[in-house]
C-alpha cells in the first residue's frame, strides 16, 4: 500500500533536546511520524526519501516578536498596500515556520480597524509561514519608555477599550504588552488571562512592588528584557531586576548585536532557567529590503548597513530575523547549539502553549528548517509538511 511517506536524511538534527548525526525525520502529511539514525528507517514503497547532504536541520523557528517583513507592517494592515502573505513568504526563506504579528499603538480606530483587517489575513491559507496569534505592543505603557510608538497614541489602562481590541481580534489576540506600574494593571492582567491572552511586561519604568504584585496576578513574560526599561541599578530593584531573578518569568532577547551589548545577552543566559529564554528578531517591514527610508507603525525611519533609526537616532526594530539571531545567542553567551538553538523553537512554543511544535518529535507539526553546514544558509523549509521554501532541489 502507498503511504505517501517523506524521509529527510541530513547529516545531523537539533531536535533541539539532543543532537542526533546522521538524523533522519519520518513525516506523513502533516505529522513528523519517527525520527532517528538513518539506518533506523526501511526504504519501504511509496516512501520519498531526500538525501541531503551537507545539510543539518532543527525544528522551524518560533519568532514571538515581530513587526513585519518583505515590505508588509503589521500595524499598516488596514491600509491593504501589502498583504500578509508577503511576511508569510521571506520568513520561510529564512527557516521561520510560526510567527506572531506585533502591532503597536496608535488611534483608537486605526487600532480596531487594523487588528480586524489583520486577523481576516490571518485566517487565509499563507504559502509560508504559519501566523498563530497577534502581538498588541500597547497603548497601556509607559510614555517614558515608548521607544518609536508616539506618545500621543499611549493610553492609561482602559478595560472596555482592551475588550474591544480584544473583540476586533476575533480570537487572534495571543499576547499584550503593558507596563505593570500602571493604574488598573493588575485588572489588566486578570482581564488578559481570562481570555487565553500572554500578559506580556515592557515599555515601563516599573519598581519592585508593582512587578511583583503583575507577575502575582499571571504576567510571567517580559517584552525584550533591557530595552524599554529601566537600567540595572545596585540598589533599586526594577522590572529589570525582577524578570531577570525570578523563574516565573519568560524574557524575550533581541540578539542582533545592536540593541543589547553581547555581554547583557550572556548575563541574563546565565540568570534565567533555560527554558526561560526567547529569542526574538523584533523585525520590521524592511525586512528583506534594501538599505532606504520607510515608515513602521506612526514612525518613519531610515535604515544605512541594514541597522534602522529613526531621525532622534533611536533604534527602529531589526532588520535580521532569527536564521542570524540563534548564533548570536551561541556567539555571545556559554550557550551550546542545543540550548541556543531552543531558545528560538521550543521555548517559545513552551511559553505561547503551542503544544504541538517546537520540537523533532512523534506526532508533533512537521515543522522543519534545513540549513547548509558550515555557512549556516538557510535551504529548506518545511510548515505543516509541506515544503515552503526550497533552494535544493536536491532528491534522491
Amino acid at each position: 500500500m502507498v503511504k505517501n511517506r517523506t524521509l529527510y536524511v541530513t547529516d545531523y538534527c537539533l531536535t533541539p533536546e539532543k543532537r542526533l548525526d546522521k538524523g533522519s525525520i519520518l513525516c506523513q502529511g502533516e505529522k513528523i511520524l519517527a525520527i532517528g539514525g538513518a539506518s533506523a528507517f526501511t526504504r519501504e514503497e511509496g516512501l520519498e526519501v531526500i538525501e541531503l547532504d551537507n545539510i543539518y536541520c532543527m525544528p522551524g523557528f518560533i519568532d514571538s516578536h515581530i513587526h513585519g517583513a518583505g515590505g508588509f507592517d503589521s500595524s499598516s494592515a488596514y491600509t491593504g498596500k501589502e498583504h500578509l502573505e508577503d511576511m508569510s513568504k521571506i520568513l520561510a526563506r529564512h527557516g521561520v515556520t510560526t510567527f506572531v504579528p506585533t502591532v503597536v499603538a496608535a488611534p483608537f480606530e486605526t487600532m480596531i480597524k487594523n487588528l480586524s483587517v489583520l486577523s481576516d489575513m490571518m485566517a487565509a491559507e499563507l504559502s509560508g509561514a504559519d501566523p498563530v496569534g497577534i502581538h498588541i505592543e500597547g497603548p497601556f505603557i509607559n510614555s517614558k519608555k515608548h521607544g518609536t510608538q508616539l506618545p500621543d497614541d499611549i493610553k492609561p489602562i482602559d478595560l472596555g477599550f482592551c475588550r474591544e481590541l480584544i473583540a476586533a481580534g476575533k480570537g487572534k489576540v495571543k499576547k499584550m504588552t503593558f507596563a505593570p506600574e500602571l493604574d488598573k494593571a493588575v485588572e489588566l492582567v486578570e482581564l488578559l488571562v481570562e481570555n487565553g491572552i500572554m500578559p506580556s511586561m515592557g515599555h515601563s519604568v516599573a519598581g519592585e512592588k508593582d512587578t511583583l504584585n503583575a507577575i502575582d496576578a499571571g504576567a510571567h513574560y517580559c517584552t525584550h528584557l533591557f530595552n524599554g526599561m529601566p537600567l540595572l541599578h545596585q540598589r533599586d530593584m526594577t522590572l529589570t531586576g525582577i524578570a531577570l531573578t525570578d523563574a516565573r518569568v519568560n524574557v524575550e532577547l533581541i540578539t542582533d548585536g545592536h540593541h543589547l551589548n553581547p555581554l547583557m545577552i550572556d548575563l541574563a543566559c546565565r540568570c534565567k532557567p533555560d527554558n526561560k529564554v526567547c529569542g526574538i528578531s523584533d523585525g520590521i517591514m524592511a525586512v528583506g529590503m534594501p538599505d532606504g527610508k520607510y515608515h513602521v507603525g506612526a514612525a518613519d525611519f531610515e535604515i544605512t548597513n541594514g541597522i534602522a533609526q529613526t531621525a532622534d537616532g533611536s533604534l527602529a526594530g531589526t532588520t535580521t530575523l532569527l536564521d542570524s539571531g540563534w548564533h548570536s545567542l551561541m556567539t555571545y553567551s556559554h550557550m551550546k547549539a542545543t540550548k541556543a538553538a531552543a531558545c528560538v523553537t521550543f521555548n517559545p512554543a513552551l511559553a505561547m502553549g503551542l503544544e504541538d511544535r517546537g520540537i523533532l518529535q512523534p506526532q508533533k507539526r512537521a515543522d522543519i528548517a534545513f540549513f547548509e553546514c558550515g555557512t549556516n544558509r538557510p535551504v529548506m523549509t518545511v510548515c505543516n509538511g509541506k515544503v515552503v521554501f526550497n533552494a535544493i532541489n536536491k532528491k534522491a
